[in-house]
């Protein structure tokens, strides 16, 4: 009787063992399959602000597309995207005074920008192409992008991967100079919901997620383009924007970005708030994360120059 007794202890021991290794089996499957539909989640719910090489390669010679070749007029001698027009972010900003100056470098008024535009040929007509070089460059392409979207120009793109992308896939370079061939456009005024101002920050500190997309070197005080201090806005976190970027300079997956911002913590329903030194690379992430759909981020254009200009202003390091 006891034997009996035994061998039934034994047979329900390896069944309850059975049972809870098939309940942690199925747990685990759960989670692996939770986990696989969590990595599959994130996605570009805008991608209408970008076009790659091969399609731009396709469409080279629309009437009806313009190139903007934004990484100076030195490069752009050197070899550029046939039929591109070469211009620089500083020539839609204003550049009166000197860096610190209150709204030094940002967005020019509705007026004065519509002229530069017009003498660009740059209208609502035209699929605009903007491109910078993405691995040595400074976000051009993103800031020149963001003004226009600004400014009511839905049809302007960033080329993901920039000029050395393009290089790198053997595509046409050209020496030949192009002239810009003017047209009229108006712009009545620049839309607010991508930008904002000091005082309004200033209002907001402490209420809003702000990302310093500077080095990190700027992040902790180094003062190398010319700012009256150095250190970073109260509360910033330090994510720089070419952590979007992978190495050929295009733009990462949806999923690598996402998984960036979760490690940060930066939440969709945050209010963020994106600053460089003078708003180029900040406007190119809060692009990225418009593409994201994180549709409450704005780029502070006046950015470290005007707050770091202003000694009432606090600074952390």
């Amino acid at each position: 009787m006891k034997k009996t007794i035994g061998i039934l202890v034994i047979v329900l021991t390896l069944a309850l063992a059975i049972s809870g290794c098939t309940k942690a089996n199925n747990e685990a499957e759960v989670n692996a399959e939770a986990n696989a539909e969590t990595e599959v989640q994130a996605e570009f719910v805008d991608e209408s602000y970008l076009v790659n090489a091969e399609w731009l390669n396709e469409n080279i010679n629309r009437e009806d597309l313009l190139i903007l070749d934004a990484r100076g007029q030195k490069d752009y001698d050197k070899g550029h995207i046939p039929g591109a027009i070469a211009v620089t972010w500083q020539g839609f900003g204003k550049m009166e005074g000197k860096p610190g100056d209150e709204d030094w470098g940002t967005v020019l008024e509705a007026k004065d920008l519509s002229e530069k535009l017009s003498a660009l040929g740059i209208t609502k007509e035209k699929e605009i192409i903007v491109y910078t070089n993405t691995i040595s460059g400074w976000g051009e392409d993103g800031r020149i992008v963001w003004m226009l979207r600004r400014a009511g120009l839905e049809n302007s793109k960033m080329l993901d991967g920039g000029f050395n992308f393009w290089e790198s896939q053997k595509y046409e370079v050209s020496k030949d100079a192009v002239e810009a061939s003017p047209a009229k456009v108006e712009i009545t005024e620049l839309d607010s919901k991508t930008n904002i101002e000091t005082q309004e920050l200033i209002s907001k500190l402490g209420e809003v997620t702000i990302i310093d997309v500077r080095a990190e070197d700027e992040y902790k005080g180094a003062t190398k383009f010319g700012e009256a201090r150095g250190g970073h806005l109260p509360g910033a976190i330090n994510l720089p924007f070419n952590q979007f970027l992978k190495e050929d300079g295009t733009l990462k997956t949806a999923q690598e970005i996402q998984t960036i911002l979760d490690k940060n913590e930066i939440k969709k329903e945050d209010e963020i708030v994106t600053y460089c030194t003078v708003g180029i690379r900040s406007a190119h992430m809060q692009i990225v994360l418009d593409m994201l759909g994180y549709e409450n981020a704005r780029n502070y254009a006046a950015s470290f120059y005007t707050w770091a200009g202003n000694p009432e202003l606090e600074l952390e390091k």
